[in-house]
């Protein structure tokens, strides 16, 4: 399971604390959305800044999708083309 997490209220006047829990949640902006694992660690986050967000449980897991890095992918492509050129 996880949850779903909303920015909805601007953080400009919060305590430095809370803005950094805010980040800390991977919203920077007001409507960012982030699907999260659903631990105590951040259920605590979300309690502490509940009146700046919304939460909502969702029953799918969040996805990780890690990028590979740029030298990584420019070597690929580098070698995806030398194989098509032969």
């Amino acid at each position: 399971m996880g949850i779903k997490v909303t920015l909805v209220k601007s953080f400009s006047g919060a305590q430095e604390r809370q803005k950094q829990t805010v980040f800390g949640l991977g919203l920077f902006k007001m409507n960012d959305s982030k699907l999260l694992k659903d631990t105590p660690q951040i259920r605590g986050m979300i309690f502490a800044v509940k009146h700046l967000i919304t939460a909502v449980d969702v029953k799918e897991e969040p996805k990780v999708a890690r990028r590979k890095p740029r030298h990584i992918r420019v070597r690929d492509a580098a070698r995806a083309k030398a194989t098509q050129a032969k």
